[in-house]
């Protein structure tokens, strides 16, 4: 199944700078920015995938998978999931198309930190490639605003069938 970008940039640049009452807003408890990430992912999916702990899926604040809500989870889901939902692979920035997630890290060690959503992938560069990410609102950002000591960008490639 094809991924659709167009709805993935709408949902984030909708929601930048509020929240959508349906999902839990994380803000207060550790950042909303992986959540939100996935809701924009899902708004261009339209699967999520119920496998427990290791699926990716929210139907409630206590019932979503771990790699719905945390970075490095959201990673390990995209680019090992070969079932239902997204499925990524890591690229460099200038193969990154809109919708597509650049996760950043901002300290060093082994955790990433963030999982903005990119609104428009401009020339591939981190002064042309914009972002929308919620925690700290933001939409038509420039990744090279950031101050990071690495990244991650993940391309989302397919859209694995539906469960059922």
């Amino acid at each position: 199944m094809e991924y659709n970008r167009a709805l993935a940039v709408a949902y984030a640049k909708r929601w930048a700078y509020r929240r959508n009452p349906q999902y839990y807003d994380f803000s207060g408890i550790g950042g909303n920015c992986t959540n939100f990430a996935s809701q924009c992912i899902y708004a261009g999916a339209g699967v999520m995938n119920y496998t427990p702990t290791f699926g990716w899926y929210y139907i409630s604040l206590n019932n979503r998978a771990p790699a719905w809500t945390g970075v490095d989870e959201l990673y390990r889901f995209l680019v090992n999931n070969k079932g239902p939902g997204p499925q990524g692979v890591v690229v460099q920035l200038s193969r990154i198309m809109d919708g597509d997630i650049v996760q950043l890290k901002f300290e060093p060690g082994e955790r990433f930190d963030h999982s903005p959503v990119v609104v428009d992938a401009g020339m591939g560069t981190p002064d042309t490639v914009l972002i929308a990410a919620n925690s700290r609102d933001v939409d038509c950002r420039p990744i090279s605003t950031y101050t990071y000591v690495a990244m991650r960008p993940i391309h989302i490639y397919n859209v694995g069938p539906q469960e059922g």
